[in-house]
């Protein structure tokens, strides 16, 4: 452990083409651009089939077959396919059989979380809204939607660190990230350099789930709601006092 952590601090391993820094804002890129598209293509249709209550299962069930497939799997058969090992870009070789594999596998957790917080909303509070005149629009912004959100933010977490930690096998098929400082380090009997990658991806995992975590408290509705309850309910009245006429 000694040795892996003099590595992480030698400026020479974080410098050059191939240098730890280098792989870290590969990865990061990877992760954040994988994780936007999976939301895009997925968050809107589960939310949709959540509200109207049909097909759903389908959705779940082509979902969970897709986290059954394994993603190494995925990535070897379409870095090998047309998509290949070619450069795109910032994401480095084999960056668009990564990307897609990565978006893939973050899917199932998004979608799911998603069609199941919109359809967990106790049908009781939509059929008074329903009863108030509320238009099926509103009604999902206003009850809905508040209500799943922490669903949501739970699902979109799960995805992010998944897709982080997944992401380091890029490296098995000359793929960008933090994976190569690993493959490297195990190809030439360096331990030090393959704890250190290890460590490095674990802590980056870490603090990915403190920041979401965290981000997921500050913008949950229901949670600043019952802040607003509570402080309403310390705050003593002040009693008014008519004047003397």
């Amino acid at each position: 452990m000694g040795e892996a952590f003099a590595y992480l601090l030698d400026g020479d391993s974080w410098s050059g083409s191939n240098g730890l820094g280098q792989q870290l804002v590969q990865q990061v890129l990877l992760t954040v651009v994988s994780l936007a598209v999976a939301t895009v293509l997925s968050l809107p249709v589960a939310l949709w089939l959540g509200h109207i209550g049909k097909g759903g299962a389908i959705a779940i069930n082509i979902s969970n077959i897709g986290r059954a497939i394994p993603v190494f799997a995925v990535l070897v058969l379409l870095s090998v396919g047309p998509v290949g090992t070619d450069v795109l870009g910032p994401f480095g070789r084999a960056g668009a059989a990564t990307l897609i594999s990565l978006v893939l596998f973050a899917l199932p957790p998004i979608i799911t979380n998603a069609y199941v917080g919109v359809r967990g909303v106790d049908p009781e509070i939509v059929e008074a809204a329903r009863g108030m005149g509320m238009a099926e629009r509103r009604i999902f912004t206003r009850v809905e939607w508040p209500l799943a959100l922490p669903l949501v933010l739970t699902g979109l977490r799960l995805a992010l660190v998944q897709v982080w930690a997944t992401a380091t096998i890029a490296a098995l098929v000359a793929g960008p990230g933090l994976g190569n400082t690993i493959t490297n380090g195990f190809a030439n009997s360096r331990i030090d350099q393959v704890t250190a990658g290890a460590i490095l991806v674990a802590v980056v995992a870490l603090l990915l789930e403190g920041a979401a975590f965290a981000a997921e408290r500050l913008v949950d509705p229901m949670r600043a709601s019952r802040r607003a309850n509570r402080h309403s309910q310390r705050t003593p009245s002040v009693p008014t006092v008519e004047p003397i006429v």
